[in-house]
């Protein structure tokens, strides 16, 4: 059965997208076309690109993802200044040897641009904190920024959508409005769920969201005792409240929601054996949700 997918973001969480693919696969499910957000989008890319859950599992299982966190020359030769240079750079580290990753990764299976992909099968969301707005790749590349997509690196737009904020160094576009700096797509829509549905909600065909949270209605309250922990509220209130709106209960039904208890977003050191527990979950909650979904 072809239906359209979203991923959200979540970091090294998302690795329990593959266990639930894995699932979605064995049952016969097809994604005709996809959507993603942060890590949600390298998923989403990779899957449109052509890779299996298997091929995924293979690719990740053996990746160091320590070796994706690059640190500014600077600050290999000056460690102190990391947080002089966070100010200035607006990031610790800079992302290109995940570009480069994920760029390497595409190429094998002839993806380069979004040329190289079925018109309209692939959508990446980024925020632009310069002009104030959520930018869906490649549809706003020409309108906003005067690129042609078909030009446009889909790695590139990768690294874009998995800006976290302070972690990884902004991405600049020049465009017709000048220079925008572009960060993590969850600032302003972690789960881009509304990009496959047009006007009054009417979709093309079913949608199976994969979202690393429990449901609206059991999220925990956050404890905030100091500003550190008010960031963290701060971050996570902003990326659950442009989509709350969209998560109403009939389009619940639609998301595969993956509890991930215990794991953090920026835990580049998992094990091998944590890796696999966090796929087991995603398949796990896959399984559960394809029992009672209704197309």
């Amino acid at each position: 059965m072809k239906v359209d997918g979203v991923f959200s973001g979540g970091g090294m969480k998302a690795l329990a997208f593959i266990g639930a693919l894995e699932e979605l696969e064995e049952q016969g499910y097809h994604f005709s076309r996809l959507a993603g957000t942060s890590a949600g989008s390298i998923l989403a890319s990779m899957t449109a690109a052509g890779y299996t859950s298997e091929e995924l599992k293979e690719k990740l299982k053996s990746l160091s993802f320590e070796s994706l966190v690059d640190l500014p020359t600077a600050e290999r030769l000056f460690p102190y200044s990391k947080w002089l240079l966070l100010y200035f750079r607006m990031g610790l580290y800079k992302g290109n040897r995940l570009e480069c990753t994920i760029e390497k990764w595409l190429e094998e299976k002839g993806v380069r641009t979004f040329a190289d992909l079925p018109s309209g099968s692939l959508k990446i969301v980024c925020s632009d904190l310069s002009i104030g707005r959520i930018i869906v790749i490649p549809d706003d590349l020409k309108r906003v920024y005067g690129i042609d997509p078909a030009t446009f690196s889909v790695a590139k737009a990768v690294r874009m959508s998995s800006g976290l904020p302070y972690f990884f160094i902004p991405i600049k576009i020049h465009g017709k409005n000048g220079k925008s700096l572009i960060v993590d797509g969850g600032v302003l829509s972690n789960f881009p769920i509304w990009i496959w549905e047009g006007k009054e909600g009417r979709r093309k065909r079913p949608i199976i969201g994969l979202k690393l949270s429990d449901p609206p209605s059991q999220l925990p309250a956050q404890k905030i005792r100091n500003a550190i922990q008010m960031f963290h509220a701060l971050f996570k209130t902003m990326q659950q409240a442009h989509d709350a709106r969209y998560i109403s209960h009939s389009k619940s039904k639609d998301i595969i929601f993956i509890s991930v208890q215990g794991y953090d977003t920026t835990d580049f050191h998992l094990s091998n054996q944590e890796k696999e527990d966090l796929m087991k979950i995603g398949r796990v909650h896959a399984a559960e949700f394809l029992k009672r979904w209704t197309k």
